[in-house]
C-alpha cells in the first residue's frame, strides 16, 4: 500500500499541485463548490421527500436534482482525488478523512438503494411518498452534511 501511495504522491499532477501557489487553491475551491452543489441539490430533494415544497411535483424536481447532484458528486470525486494525491500517506491516516470517505460511501449506497427500489418510482409517478423513501431522505439529510463536516475537520487533524 505504501508503494502505491508513494507512486501517487510522485505523480506529476500531484507534484504540480504541491508546488503551485495557484493550482491547489483552485482545485480546493472547485472541490468545495462541487460539494456545495451536491449538498444543495440533495437537501432540496430530501426536504421535498419529507413533505416540504409539496406544490412542486416530485416528478418535476426529482430527476433534475438527482442529475445535478450526480454530476456535482463526480466533480467532487475528481477534485477530491487530486487533493488526496498531494499527500496520500497523510490522508489515509487522518480519521476525519476516513470518516468523510465512509459517510460519502454510505450516502452513495443510500441513494443507490433508494433508486433501485420500486418505492422511488412510485413516488416519482405521483403516488404517496412511501415511508422507506422518507427514511432514506432522513438518512441522507444526516449523512451528506456529516461528510461535509468531516471534510472540513480534515485540516484540523493533520
Amino acid at each position: 500500500m505504501e508503494g502505491w501511495l508513494q507512486l501517487l504522491s510522485d505523480w506529476p499532477v500531484a507534484v504540480a499541485l504541491r508546488r503551485s501557489a495557484v493550482l491547489y487553491p483552485l482545485v480546493n475551491a472547485a472541490h468545495i463548490l462541487s460539494f456545495g452543489v451536491v449538498l444543495g441539490a440533495i437537501v432540496t430533494l430530501d426536504l421535498r421527500l419529507l413533505g416540504l415544497f409539496r406544490r412542486h411535483a416530485l416528478a418535476a424536481l426529482g430527476p433534475p436534482l438527482s442529475c445535478v447532484a450526480g454530476m456535482a458528486l463526480a466533480g467532487a470525486a475528481l477534485t477530491g482525488f487530486l487533493l488526496f494525491s498531494t499527500r496520500p500517506a497523510a490522508y489515509v491516516e487522518n480519521p476525519a478523512f476516513l470518516a468523510k470517505l465512509a459517510l460519502v460511501a454510505l450516502g452513495l449506497l443510500n441513494a443507490l438503494a433508494l433508486r433501485a427500489g420500486r418505492s422511488w418510482r412510485t413516488a416519482l409517478e405521483g403516488g404517496p411518498v412511501p415511508n422507506r423513501v422518507r427514511l432514506a431522505a432522513l438518512v441522507s439529510l444526516l449523512v451528506w452534511p456529516g461528510a461535509v463536516l468531516a471534510g472540513r475537520w480534515i485540516g484540523f487533524l493533520q
